[in-house]
């Protein structure tokens, strides 16, 4: 039996002008997707925070703008969606207010409803933990890819439900993984993630 249905969260909630703080309340959140009639659902268990502003691993630093990174200029509650590589599709949800570039990069999610249809997608038998662990394994699970870029997350392909906001003594906090050109910034504790979680890439 699925969980209730719930309502998204409003657009506000993204807009919120600490990007820090809201990549580490987005732990036990609902990540929700219905691609091609299959839902699935998530328990958000790992995020990164990037800011636009001062922030050398942002794809915004010095205020850069791309073909690729020009909807995190928008207001907060857009999806930016990118290939890593060629290959893997990465989702960011866009903070804060419009021009100022901020975003949240969604890690992992341990999963709830449509595990069926994410096995298929990543052609895996068991819902074993890299079924959603790692941004790429996450975003190929629930169907997200390049298409949704710049969708609002109320809507109903993609959206982020309120769940339950973990209490501090289960969430541990580290530096950001694969951003070493960064350099001093590279070692911000900006990783949020799930004590004790399986659904985890990194600890």
């Amino acid at each position: 039996m699925g969980l209730a249905s719930q309502d998204p969260l409003p657009l506000s909630y993204f807009q919120q002008s600490d990007v820090v703080a809201l990549a580490r309340d987005l732990l036990g959140r609902y990540l929700l997707t219905e691609i091609d009639g299959q839902r699935t659902l998530g328990r958000i268990t790992e995020t990164e925070a990037y800011a636009g502003h001062g922030d050398k691993a942002c794809h915004a630093h010095m205020q850069r703008k791309t073909k690729r990174n020009q909807i995190m200029y928008a207001t907060g509650g857009h999806a930016y969606v990118y290939l890593c590589y060629g290959i893997h599709h990465l989702f960011n949800i866009v903070t804060n207010q419009e021009g100022e570039a901020d975003a949240v990069l969604l890690r992992a999610v341990e999963p709830l409803e449509g595990t069926g249809y994410m096995l298929e997608r990543r052609g895996l038998k068991d819902p074993l933990p890299r079924l959603t662990a790692g941004p790429g394994n996450m975003s190929k699970a629930l169907g997200i890819t390049t298409a949704l870029y710049g969708r609002l997350l109320d809507t109903p392909e993609l959206q982020v439900q309120a769940g339950a906001p973990l209490p501090d003594e289960q969430v541990a906090t580290a530096p950001r993984v694969g951003i070493d050109y960064a350099g001093e910034d590279a070692q911000l504790p900006w990783r949020f993630y799930e004590r004790h979680q399986r659904y985890v890439s990194k600890k």
